[in-house]
């Protein structure tokens, strides 16, 4: 959370972090359980006084009207506490626990991809909500379950003082040990608790991995494995939970072993006093009534005490997972990028994975604003990291990165990405409307802005065929839509972003001759007056860019135009007769009479041939050849 505090790593402050939030309603809430507490000790020192009053005068009972006054209306106040003590936690725990999901979210929303790479999506959903129900378990053991006997021991310790102050100072010591007896066997069950917490975070990112791609496993067949993988992952869930479990009812073994013991030894002791005449028998009552009442109200604190321990637990193992800091968080004083030309330049930039492994070494590039550059060369190259690093997912090692000679690590990220419009391979859509997942690229725009951006990007005719046009639900991650519908929404978003730069990320490499062809018409119009730096595998997807870079282990190793590349016959021209004789399409082919567009439109050489095959020539390919043309 950039502009925000991080959140605690600590699972204490972590937890008061959302009381402080909300001061003067949990304070008025812990000011009604204690005074509802408050009248639960007094109702029993009422009773004391009615059978005072009872002993005394056994035939009239004149004394006996205001002590049962007075407890008929201790009674009734109680009750009116604890509803309202009830209503208002219900109010603010609810809403303390709405606000931690709602800020959980927003960390996790600003982790890297990566991150999200390395753990499952189900678990990590799953761990927000754990971590909820969790604090909502402890917000409700304190008003419940701590706060009350608490103020009962206080009070039945000043009650019990009025009897007899050795009996008083024995329960405070008695109760006092065995509260710290049972916290530290709780604590020491704390990894007990965290593995049971990761255990069941595991299970359900397995659950949800197995259902996102139920494609895979019906068409393997593999229903049965999923089965036993799930079992094992459920038995390992289940014999960590049975071990927090036990762990738990040990801890009620001991305590209800000594609230025997103690119960025993108080009445023992207040029957002595009362045959020695030094106590009445209201005291009697009020000792009898008041030690069960502790003593059950100290189990009820211990067991809330070892059950929040569990939460804690479960608690601790999220944000161990969940809130770490951001992997690259706007550095202080950061400023809005303020561009007057969209242009970038990489500076000697260095990078390399987490493992170690390099991935940039040594980028310098200079992209003059409204230049259209191709990014080349084969499978782990860096393609994809340059982009990530402009973007900037990632940090680099050392080096620049400037887009309108401003460094984006002193810029906001915020401010960042809306310079950016991204077109990836994989569009991510939402189970939404069409209308809303294209709104996402601009939320402020309009119904016709939407549409225009639509039509702009050639969606409108498919969008148009829907059951219900722009309200149709795509399905999850559009699973409604074909490859090509998908991409082309996510371009028709880029087209309503209107950002001045453009990145492509191997936009049309998983998409037919015919889908890709459309595409290529929708990503010429959107490239107009911008700066666009794409990553390709298919080399006459960037055939008609204003220069090519060729990248090899993670260096540029050629930069140029199509036509400089190609007759320079170095690595450009190995890829580039690779895919033209593997594909026979035609191609542009500098040693011979050949011709081919620059990205200006002009053409070079007089005629085309085909590379690769020694067939009579066939009518090439738009697709292939990347004969779409860009302004």
């Amino acid at each position: 959370m950039s502009d925000q505090q991080v959140l605690p790593s600590r699972p204490l402050p972590f937890v008061w972090r959302y009381v402080r939030q909300r001061r003067l309603p949990f304070s008025l809430l812990a000011g009604v359980v204690v005074l509802a507490g408050a009248c639960s000790v007094a109702v029993q020192y009422a009773m004391k006084l009615i059978v005072d009053a009872m002993a005394r005068d056994q035939t009239s009972g004149n004394d006996v009207w205001w002590p049962l006054g007075l407890f008929l209306g201790l009674i009734a106040t109680e009750a009116v506490l604890w509803r309202s003590g009830g209503w208002l936690g219900c109010r603010n725990i609810v809403a303390a626990c709405a606000a931690l999901r709602v800020e959980l979210f927003e960390q996790l929303s600003h982790h890297s991809t990566r991150y999200f790479r390395q753990h499952h999506s189900g678990a990590l959903a799953n761990r927000i909500t754990a971590t909820a129900t969790a604090a909502g378990g402890i917000y409700g053991a304190a008003v419940w379950s701590i706060i009350p006997p608490c103020v009962d021991f206080i009070g039945a310790i000043v009650v019990l003082s009025t009897v007899d102050w050795r009996m008083a100072t024995a329960l405070f010591c008695f109760v006092l040990v065995l509260g710290l007896v049972i916290i530290a066997f709780g604590a020491r069950g704390r990894g007990l608790h965290q593995y049971y917490g990761e255990q069941a975070a595991q299970v359900g990112g397995e659950i949800v991995d197995a259902i996102s791609n139920i494609w895979a496993v019906q068409a393997f067949s593999a229903q049965a494995r999923e089965r036993e993988r799930l079992e094992r992952a459920l038995s390992e869930e289940a014999l960590a939970q049975r071990r927090s479990w036990m762990y738990v009812e040990k801890a009620r073994v001991i305590h209800d072993a000594c609230l025997w013991l103690a119960a025993s030894a108080m009445l023992f002791w207040v029957l002595q006093s009362w045959r020695q005449g030094n106590a009445t028998a209201g005291d009697v009552v009020v000792v009898s009534a008041l030690t069960f009442r502790i003593l059950h109200g100290s189990r009820d604190l211990a067991l809330a005490l070892v059950g929040t321990a569990q939460q804690f637990g479960v608690i601790g193992e999220m944000l161990r997972v969940v809130a770490r800091p951001e992997a690259v968080p706007d550095v202080r004083g950061a400023k809005p990028l303020r561009l007057e030309r969209a242009s970038i330049v990489f500076d000697d930039v260095h990078y390399s994975y987490p493992d170690g492994n390099r991935a940039v070494r040594g980028v310098s590039l200079s992209v003059p604003a409204g230049q259209k550059v191709g990014l080349v060369g084969p499978s782990g190259a860096g393609k994809s990291t340059v982009l990530s690093l402009l973007q900037r997912a990632d940090e680099p090692d050392s080096g620049r990165i400037l887009i309108g000679g401003q460094s984006i690590h002193d810029v906001t990220l915020e401010s960042l990405k809306a310079a950016i419009s991204v077109v990836p391979q994989d569009i991510s859509l939402f189970r939404r409307s069409v209308m809303e997942n294209i709104r996402y690229g601009r939320p402020d725009a309009t119904e016709e802005e939407v549409m225009q951006a639509a039509a702009q990007a050639h969606c409108a005719e498919f969008i148009n065929r829907m059951p219900h046009g722009y309200s149709t639900v795509v399905g999850e991650r559009g699973a409604m839509l074909s490859g090509g519908e998908r991409q082309r929404i996510g371009i028709a978003r880029a087209f309503l972003k209107n950002a001045p730069i453009l990145l492509l990320d191997e936009a049309t490499s998983a998409l037919d001759s015919h889908s890709e062809m459309l595409i290529q018409i929708a990503l010429a119009e959107l490239m107009r007056s911008r700066t666009v730096v794409a990553a390709a595998h298919r080399l006459s997807s960037v055939a008609r860019y204003d220069r090519i870079v060729v990248l090899e282990d993670g260096r540029v190793v050629e930069d140029g135009t199509l036509e400089e590349l190609l007759l320079a016959g170095g690595p450009f021209r190995v890829l580039w007769d690779l895919q033209v004789n593997r594909k026979g399409a035609w191609a542009a082919d500098p040693a011979g009479e050949c011709s081919f567009f620059t990205a200006a439109g002009k053409t070079a050489g007089s005629a085309l041939i085909q590379v690769g095959t020694p067939h009579a020539a066939q009518s090439p390919d738009p697709a292939a050849t990347g004969e779409t043309e860009l302004k």
